[in-house]
């Protein structure tokens, strides 16, 4: 063998000691010897061991094996992506779930406009509607191909603030009382803690755009836009208007949120085991997360709507039953109320207008807006937080390099 020269040579060595990957690269593969390193060409900068001298005659061969720098890269990558590595700001959780919430409402927009009218307890004639694709057409043709996204710039304002406050708590909440309950694992109960409190403050923020928003999707809406709804509300129905339904959605989102993450985190057990970037993984649980929240919630959401849009026809009906001597809904607000408040109202008023079934007006167009809703949501949430986190994986390993060198 010469000292600093490449022969070639078939190596039939005894691996027994080696790690198995160094063993399959030693059996029967070809190697290169170099200034006392054994080289592997099939190995990018693959280095599988070095001799050493004890006397001239014998050897002492010590296995190192140093996997390629894409690999590792990739590795590290896929192990840190779900924890999160740390040093990555609350602000680069807020960008990406701000982001998620505009893409997310603004997209099922339509559909949300629907859901909306189809929750009406006393539609007008005009607004009476078969099933989603009957009532699209509908819009579209009576009153304008615009129509069905009118008031998604209000939505929009509201979606960036209060989707960045939703998932930065989120995620800060659930790492945090899973290591305290069950450090290294998963934890439900924390994932469900978590999406409660979240949800707490994006309500607080997502409020006054709900109301908005609702005012301007109804039927023959008079507001000729976002700000004269606005104006119009603080005029008639003072600054209240905007938080009369804020303790009705918490009721609902609560629980919404808690059967959301609690199924979205199970899915993912279920379909995405090792935790990696997987872009199907994330629509179908985010899909059918969705779906089992906003079915099992539709009643609290139809009490929602009634108070966020304070539809006359129901106020009528029972202003009427009321004047008549009826003890309705109403008279809980006083005699002549153009209002109705609180919740145990709401749900009074949605009985008496329609009976049990009344509470799942909607619920078809329900999940078929949270279905892609929450899908759209947790894909682009996911990617984001992708990319970051290989981005920071990559400045540390470039930092690590440079360190070496």
């Amino acid at each position: 063998m010469e000292a600093d020269g490449f022969v070639s040579r078939r190596s039939s060595m005894d691996a027994s000691g080696l790690d198995s990957q160094v063993t399959s690269a030693a059996a029967g593969a070809e190697f290169r010897w170099r200034g006392g390193r054994l080289l592997d060409p099939n190995l990018t900068g693959g280095v599988v061991g070095y001799l050493s001298s004890r006397k001239a005659e014998e050897h002492d061969f010590t296995p190192v094996y140093r996997p390629p720098t894409d690999t590792l890269t990739s590795v590290e990558t896929e192990i840190d992506y779900e924890g999160l590595p740390q040093g990555v700001a609350t602000s680069t959780h807020m960008l990406a779930g701000a982001v998620a919430g505009i893409m997310e409402h603004c997209l099922m927009y339509p559909i949300d406009c629907v859901k909306t009218r189809m929750q009406s307890l006393h539609p007008q004639p005009g607004a009476r509607y078969r099933n989603v694709m009957d009532a699209l057409q509908q819009i579209v043709r009576t009153e304008g191909v615009w129509r069905p996204i009118r008031g998604v710039n209000v939505l929009a304002v509201g979606a960036g603030p209060a989707h960045a406050l939703y998932f930065a708590c989120y995620e800060k909440i659930k790492f945090s009382l899973s290591d305290a309950i069950h450090p290294g694992a998963n934890s439900h109960f924390a994932n469900g803690v978590a999406g409660c409190m979240a949800t707490v403050l994006h309500d607080a923020v997502m409020n006054p755009a709900e109301v908005v928003k609702q005012r301007m999707q109804m039927f023959n809406s008079p507001y000729r836009g976002v700000l004269d709804c606005m104006g119009s509300l603080l005029k008639q129905e003072g600054p209240a208007a905007f938080y009369r339904s804020y303790t009705t959605q918490l009721t609902m989102n609560v629980p919404f949120q808690a059967l959301h993450f609690m199924t979205y985190e199970y899915l993912q057990e279920l379909l995405n085991p090792h935790r990696q970037y997987n872009p199907t993984s994330h629509v179908v649980s985010g899909a059918l997360a969705g779906a089992v929240a906003a079915a099992a919630t539709t009643p609290l959401d139809v009490c929602k709507t009634l108070l966020n849009t304070q539809e006359a026809q129901a106020i009528h009906v029972i202003q009427a039953e009321t004047a008549t001597g009826a003890v309705g809904a109403a008279a809980a607000s006083g005699p002549g109320s153009r209002h109705i408040s609180g919740l145990g109202e709401a749900f009074r008023t949605v009985y008496r207008m329609g009976g049990p079934q009344a509470f799942f007006k909607g619920v078809q167009a329900r999940i078929i807006y949270q279905m892609p809703s929450t899908a759209i949501s947790w894909s682009v949430y996911e990617f984001f937080k992708y990319i970051i986190t290989k981005r920071q994986h990559e400045r540390r390993l470039r930092g690590d390099r440079d360190g070496d060198k």
